[in-house]
């Protein structure tokens, strides 16, 4: 699969536009900071607007949802920017992984609440695909960080990264499509859960093979 990837741990599109959008986040980064708003501080104002976005699609108001995740997006990236203008901690570190975790899996449940008889099972088998990543990314990343090992693709993160088929860009580019597409909500999952899974067994392999 190497024509999917530019980097070990960058796909195309996290390599197109992570420096894209850091560039752009400068300017209100620094007015935040100015005004003595902290990175937690925004991570958590995106989170709460992330469970706003999930009440959007439960209640079937896709457009609702899909200014929601722009918003939650664009607070992911602020904190970040904000933290490194300020100081970052383990703390905001925790914070940003976690949440974001949580909104990933909380966006297909949306989903399922909102037509439970259509999109209950690929709702399910998607969330256990994110599963598969999640825990695969989470493992590697805490004997790396025992190990000493730092990641070159990802140098500010505040632990180890280790890229995938589907990472963030990918994932946001599925809500998108979920939200503008709620009919195809079903075949959208299945499919993203199917590159997933390769993704998770490309780690489980990266992992056997770096820490044997």
């Amino acid at each position: 699969m190497a024509w999917l990837t530019v980097s070990k741990g960058q796909t195309m599109l996290d390599a197109a536009l992570v420096p894209l959008v850091k560039r752009s986040l400068d300017r209100p980064a620094h007015a935040l900071a100015a005004r003595g708003v902290s990175a937690d501080q925004v991570t958590l104002a995106g989170f709460a607007i992330g469970l706003m976005a999930v009440l959007a699609i439960w209640a079937g108001l896709f457009w609702l949802a899909l200014l929601g995740l722009a918003l939650n997006r664009l607070a992911d990236g602020l904190d970040g920017a904000v933290a490194r203008l300020t100081q970052p901690t383990d703390r905001g570190a925790f914070l940003d992984i976690a949440l974001d975790f949580m909104v990933y899996g909380l966006f297909p449940l949306g989903f399922a609440l909102h037509d439970p008889a259509v999109n209950a099972l690929p709702a399910a088998v998607l969330i256990c695909s994110f599963i598969g990543t999640g825990s695969s990314f989470l493992a590697f990343s805490i004997i790396a960080e025992k190990r000493g090992l730092t990641s070159q693709d990802y140098p500010t993160k505040g632990i180890y990264y280790l890229g995938g088929l589907t990472e963030g860009t990918e994932t946001i580019a599925l809500f998108v499509a979920m939200c503008l597409l709620p009919a195809a909500f079903p075949w959208l999952a299945y499919t993203f859960a199917a590159l997933c899974t390769i993704t998770t067994l490309s780690r489980w392999l990266a992992g056997w093979r770096m820490f044997g």
